[in-house]
């Protein structure tokens, strides 16, 4: 007896002992929920460090795992790309062997078609309208693709875009042998999904948490998770998030309340920021009947904010923008029209298209309540308000749930979803040439085949764009991109308020926690002791 009892503790002890030797790091996020995690996640690019980049791969890959330098494209699931010399619209893609989805099963060049058809063709049977909605805009120049053969798909573009390795980025493969286990349908996909990511999903439950454990037989060695678990639990209003750090209920969090931040440092937190690629901004409408036809108009919209006045609201989370990159960027170009706080000249814009304090011009735009990329997305927006009104532009807010208002961006400003709002208030990732500037601004990319939301066209543009797609010499691209640019912020297309930094803050138990200059994010770079 006194035997048995021995040994009943000794298991019980060990079983403790196996408990607590596994890593977990409890992750905060200012979504409202889980991210779909299908294959294509939803709720925007910010999203995909959750549930994309996490449980599945790209053929092509961004480089996450450097904080003191831009990243650049490297291999994902293929080890290799390149244009067909013979027809510039061809792209041959040579598929990394030797790996498995986590059900066991191979990736293989039918796996990849068989994805493609699933965000593509709408009369395959395991088509997925969810995910096509996430992904289709992402990849706007596929025109077909097949099996060349086990290892190797062909992908045909319908113009000569070299830029189109950068749309790879967003496209994520997922099992094809795990749908059919479980019946065609992928809602139970989404309860039990198979990629070839570094992180497996072994607890969902929506709107409260996800838990991702370390997948030890990831194909690639130098992105193997640090922790065992990671945990992610939703938490989209920005005082409830931070004080959950603060109180220990989780370990990390991004996009803190910028009125704690002394508060957050004297508690032990460290707090991360980097250089980022991204614009926070309003899109606004130039369809017939808005009022943003007018370039006076659009002009003294940029004119009137007080961007600075945003930074210190944020506590110093973000930059000012004068325009859509950073004029450190090559892709700049040399504007005419200086992006600046001069409400002086906002009010004689205003007074030369009819209007003033005393009969203002009156809007409503569309924004979201939070989540990410959205930085403080009420506080901003309310501090904007003001700046506006001070000027003679009387501003009301739509306020909806993101994933909502990535619905009606996606449908464009000639829908008749917007017929009530003339802009909308997305926070756009401007990492490389299709999504900084061509998808916004070509004019081939109106909503809805892309995500030119305010059915801007401008044949200068247009031409300066489609020169840069047909050239491969990247010092050319630059230069065209910049006078496109230049063009761009002339035209006051959009209305640039600032660009993230996209603060995260670490409790005392985070040790290691990789900060790329992109909205992509490696989470398998954090670790604790």
């Amino acid at each position: 007896m006194f035997k048995r009892l021995a040994i009943t503790a000794a298991l019980a002890f060990s079983l403790a002992s196996a408990a607590q030797a596994e890593s977990v790091v409890r992750y905060g996020i200012s979504l409202a929920d889980i991210p779909l995690t299908s294959g294509q996640p939803d709720r925007g690019a910010g999203a995909y460090k959750f549930t994309g980049y996490t449980l599945y791969d790209p053929l092509v890959a961004w480089e996450m795992d450097i904080a003191d330098r831009p990243g650049k494209l490297v291999p994902g699931l293929a080890t290799a790309w390149k244009v067909d010399a013979n027809d510039q619209k061809k792209w041959l893609f040579t598929l990394r062997e030797g790996v498995k989805f986590h059900d066991g099963s191979a990736f293989d060049a039918a796996a990849v078609v068989w994805n493609l058809d699933k965000v593509l063709d709408e009369k395959a049977p395991h088509y997925d309208r969810r995910q096509a909605a996430q992904v289709k805009p992402r990849l706007p120049s596929i025109a077909s693709y097949r099996v060349v053969d086990a290892k190797t798909v062909e992908i045909t573009t319908k113009a000569v875009d070299s830029f189109f390795p950068y749309q790879m980025l967003w496209f994520l493969v997922s099992s094809p042998a795990q749908y059919e286990k479980l019946g065609k349908d992928w809602d139970k996909f989404a309860l039990t999904p198979s990629g070839t990511g570094p992180f497996k999903l072994d607890k969902f439950v929506p709107r409260e948490r996800a838990e991702l454990v370390r997948n030890p037989d990831y194909w690639n060695k130098n992105r193997l998770a640090k922790v065992d678990r990671l945990i992610l639990l939703p938490i989209p209003e920005v005082l409830a998030r931070t004080n959950a750090l603060i109180t220990g209920q989780v370990d990390l969090i991004e996009t803190p309340a910028p009125d704690t931040v002394p508060r957050l440092k004297q508690a032990g937190m460290r707090i991360v920021e980097n250089v980022t690629p991204h614009v926070w901004n309003y899109h606004l409408s130039v369809a017939p009947g808005s009022p943003w036809t007018d370039l006076r108009l659009r002009k003294a919209m940029n004119l009137a904010i007080d961007r600075n006045g945003i930074v210190e609201l944020l506590n110093g989370l973000a930059k000012p923008a004068v325009g859509q990159v950073d004029p450190a960027s090559p892709w700049f170009g040399k504007p005419n029209f200086q992006i600046k706080y001069d409400p002086d000249a906002a009010r004689k814009l205003l007074a030369e298209a009819g209007y003033s304090k005393e009969k203002p011009l009156k809007a409503t735009f569309v924004i979201a309540q939070g989540g990410t990329g959205q930085m403080q997305s009420l506080p901003m927006n309310e501090f904007i308000q003001q700046n506006l009104r001070d000027v003679g532009i009387e501003l009301d807010f739509k306020v909806v749930e993101l994933e909502v208002l990535y619905t009606r961006w996606r449908k464009g400003a000639k829908d008749e979803m917007n017929a009530d709002v003339t802009s909308n208030n997305i926070a756009y990732v401007t990492s490389d040439p299709l999504y900084a500037i061509i998808r916004f601004f070509h004019s081939n990319q109106v909503a809805p085949v892309g995500v030119n939301w305010g059915t801007y066209a401008s044949p200068v543009v247009d031409g300066y764009l489609d020169e840069a797609m047909k050239t491969f010499d990247v010092a050319k691209q630059d230069e065209l991109l910049a006078k496109a640019h230049a063009q761009i912020v002339d035209d006051a297309v959009l209305v640039w308020v600032v660009h993230d930094t996209n603060p995260h803050v670490l409790s005392p138990k985070i040790k290691k926690f990789v900060l790329a200059q992109h909205w992509f994010q490696d989470l398998t770079t954090i670790g604790v002791d």
